[in-house]
């Protein structure tokens, strides 16, 4: 309940304590991290989203701070459902943020006010019921965010339990509720609140009497009528409070065995692999021998430089002849294994890689496979400039395609 100080001309109420105003600074430096880093993910090709991966550092270096943002807001959420129940259950607080019957009159009236049958808008409570929709938006967000950011996370968990539509589903529902959400605060919430009326309360605890009677008159007529709380009694605090710690801890184990479920379970794939040096793999061409009754030496791999000396001092790694090197043996079961996720059934920028055809037909940027360059070919270039924002391939397999590129793109 909001309570009057200081005397009848310079009084204010105040509407949030030192906790309340804690909680809310902290959600809204979360939400704008999460907000910030995730839209540039979603639309992760676009100019300004590489301007500022190149400013932060890398796609690695945002996904750390959305992580990290997502954890503080689920630590900022669990810590707002503890102190509401006990500001409802030991304190007995009305709970004024649920939507009641009295509120579909306020609705009536504002309506009846903006069509000119009213001098005044609806007495509000504590809150208005613009700011209950908006609270229970804010649940809704929550929840939905936290759900999809989970199969997002931990996709291989969460395709033991659902179908493969599930994760592209995920992605597209964490998305579009990004959206919605930044949009809602920006359009809705900081204009109402922060522009039109320049409400402050939330920073700085208190309302003045003539911002009560602009904003809260039912609440300010009730507190003017001396209808406050009355002072909880030593005893019945201390025994509610007694009956409440055993809930409250019961609920912190439970949600901080959930985190560490949410943050830990598992270690998937999705990194983005630094840019390495570019070296050309040659296989020389060598007229075909012809066959004699004397033993021939067995065939050895080709060789190429690479980062990991081996027992004599050279650095070496096997690298496949080309001609091993097709679609049907190599490269569709490669991309099946490590694509499909956002290339396959979504073909997310038009790009599909679940066929032979599909993958020779390009996407939305063009054909990205150019036989026998690929140094040249869009795939290659994306993934070596680090501008692929969910690269999965290995150095080994990304030498395998471009050997597949430049003998040619056999299928078989």
């Amino acid at each position: 309940m909001t309570k009057p100080t200081g005397d009848s001309k310079t009084k204010t109420y105040v509407r949030f304590d030192i906790v309340q105003r804690i909680q809310h600074i902290t959600f809204l430096i979360s939400f704008t991290l999460l907000g910030f880093t995730g839209l540039i993910q979603k639309y992760a090709l676009a100019s300004i989203s590489v301007f500022f991966f190149d400013m932060l550092g890398g796609i690695e270096i945002a996904r750390i701070i959305h992580h990290t943002s997502a954890i503080v807001m689920m630590v900022v959420s669990v810590f707002h459902v503890l102190e509401v129940l006990y500001r409802v259950f030991v304190l007995r607080t009305p709970i004024s943020m649920i939507p009641w019957i009295s509120d579909a009159k306020h609705i009536y009236d504002d309506i009846l006010y903006y069509l000119g049958y009213r001098k005044h808008k609806a007495y509000y409570g504590h809150y208005s019921y613009a700011e209950k929709m908006e609270y229970l938006a804010l649940i809704w967000g929550t929840v939905v965010m936290g759900l999809t950011g989970f199969m997002m996370w931990n996709p291989i968990s969460t395709l033991r339990f659902l179908p493969g539509e599930a994760v592209p589903a995920a992605k597209a529902a964490h998305g579009g509720e990004a959206v919605l959400a930044v949009l809602a605060i920006i359009i809705w919430h900081f204009y109402h609140v922060h522009i039109k009326q320049l409400n402050k309360s939330m920073f700085t605890g208190t309302l003045s009497r003539e911002e009560m009677e602009h904003e809260h008159p039912a609440e300010l007529a009730m507190m003017d009528a001396g209808e406050h709380s009355k002072p909880i009694p030593e005893e019945v605090l201390r025994k509610r409070q007694m009956i409440y710690a055993p809930v409250a801890i019961a609920i912190l184990a439970v949600f901080s065995y959930g985190f560490y479920f949410f943050v830990g379970y598992e270690t998937t794939a999705v990194t983005t692999l630094p840019v390495g040096v570019t070296v050309q793999v040659y296989v020389p061409q060598t007229p075909t021998s012809t066959p004699t009754s004397s033993p021939t030496a067995e065939a050895t791999p080709t060789k190429i430089a690479s980062s990991t000396p081996s027992s004599a001092g050279a650095a070496v790694t096997d690298v496949p002849a080309a001609s091993a090197v097709t679609w049907d043996a190599t490269i569709g079961p490669l991309f099946k294994q490590k694509c499909l996720m956002c290339h396959g059934a979504t073909a997310s920028g038009g790009l599909g890689l679940s066929t032979y055809a599909d993958a020779m037909k390009g996407g939305a940027s063009g054909v990205v496979f150019t036989s026998g360059d690929s140094a040249n070919s869009l795939m290659i270039v994306k993934f070596e400039s680090g501008k692929h924002p969910f690269a999965t391939l290995s150095p080994e397999e990304l030498i395998q395609i471009k050997a597949w590129i430049d003998s040619g793109l056999p299928e078989k």
